[in-house]
C-alpha cells in the first residue's frame, strides 16, 4: 500500500536520508524544507517527481505549516505518516556551546520554539487527517543526549526531552484513533551539518566507548523510522527507540 509521508526539515542530513529511505520503498513523501529549496528539490529528484514534492514552511509558523498541509492535501489526498524532524539554529559545537552560566533564556526559548512549538503545529495541523482515516503514525526525531550527555548542548537536549513527554501524551490521547506516537533518538550522528562542526576528538570518544565500535549515521537512525511508518509497527506507541550502536541501553 502506498502512504504519504511528511517528513519536516528533510532538504538535508538525516530529514533528507529519511525521505529518501521512503520514497524507496514507493511512498509519497513531502520533501518540507525552510530555506534550501535546491538541496529539497535534489532529494525529490532522488525519490522522482511523480511521488514526491518540495514544500517550504517554517515549522514555527502555524499558517505556514497550515497552507504546507493544504498542498500536501491537494496533491496526495492525505497523510499517512508525520516524522517531525525540523532543527533550527543548532550546531554541535562543543568548542562554542555555552556553559550554563552563560546561557540565557532566549537560548532555551529557541530550541523549545524550534523542537517542541514546531513538532506541535505540525502534528496538530495534520491530525484531522489521520482521524478522518482512523489511522496515523507520528514520529518524533530525539536524541540519546538527555540519557547519557557526553557534552552538556543544555538547550538542545532539554527541548528534546520536553519532546519525549509531548510524544508520549499524544500516544494515549491518539491511540483510540488508530494513531502511534513515537519517538527515535539517534546518537551523534556523522556527519550531517549540524555535526559537521564537531571535532574528531568527540566522534572518537563517542566511537570508543560505544559496543558496536563506530558512530552512528543517518541511515542507522532513518532505517527505524520507516520501519516505524510500516504496518508492522502497528502495536508500538509511546516509546522512545534508541539508535546509537548500544551507547546508551534501557
Amino acid at each position: 500500500m502506498t502512504r504519504t509521508v511528511l517528513v519536516t526539515g528533510s532538504s538535508r542530513g538525516l530529514g533528507a536520508e529519511i525521505a529518501r529511505q521512503f520514497g524507496a520503498q514507493g511512498d509519497q513523501v513531502i520533501v518540507n524544507y525552510f530555506q534550501h529549496s535546491d538541496a529539497a528539490n535534489s532529494v525529490v529528484q532522488t525519490i522522482g517527481a511523480d511521488h514526491a514534492l518540495a514544500l517550504q514552511a517554517d515549522v514555527r509558523d502555524r499558517a505556514q505549516v497550515d497552507a504546507m498541509v493544504a498542498a500536501c492535501k491537494q496533491r496526495f489526498g492525505t497523510i499517512d505518516v508525520l516524522v517531525n524532524n525540523a532543527l533550527v539554529g543548532f550546531k554541535f559545537d562543543p568548542t562554542v556551546q555555552k556553559q550554563f552560566a552563560e546561557l540565557t533564556w532566549d537560548d532555551y526559548q529557541g530550541q523549545l520554539t524550534g523542537t517542541l512549538q514546531g513538532a506541535f503545529n505540525v502534528t496538530q495541523s495534520v491530525l484531522p487527517l489521520m482521524q478522518a482515516q482512523h489511522a496515523g503514525r507520528v514520529i518524533n526525531i530525539g536524541t540519546n543526549l538527555f540519557q547519557n550527555p557526553v557534552v552538556a548542548y543544555h538547550e538542545y537536549t532539554t527541548a528534546k526531552a520536553a519532546l519525549l513527554g509531548f510524544s508520549r501524551n499524544l500516544a494515549v490521547e491518539l491511540g483510540a484513533d488508530g494513531i502511534t506516537v513515537n519517538m527515535v533518538s539517534g546518537g551523534l550522528l556523522e556527519t550531517t551539518d549540524a555535526s559537521a562542526v564537531t571535532t574528531p576528538e568527540v566522534f572518537a570518544m563517542i566511537a570508543a566507548n560505544t559496543p558496536m565500535g563506530k558512530v552512528t549515521t543517518p541511515k542507522d537512525v532513518a532505517g527505524m523510522v520507516t520501519f516505524l511508518g510500516s504496518a508492522q509497527a502497528g502495536g508500538i506507541t509511546g516509546q522512545n527507540i534508541t539508535v546509537d550502536g548500544g551507547l546508551t541501553m534501557n
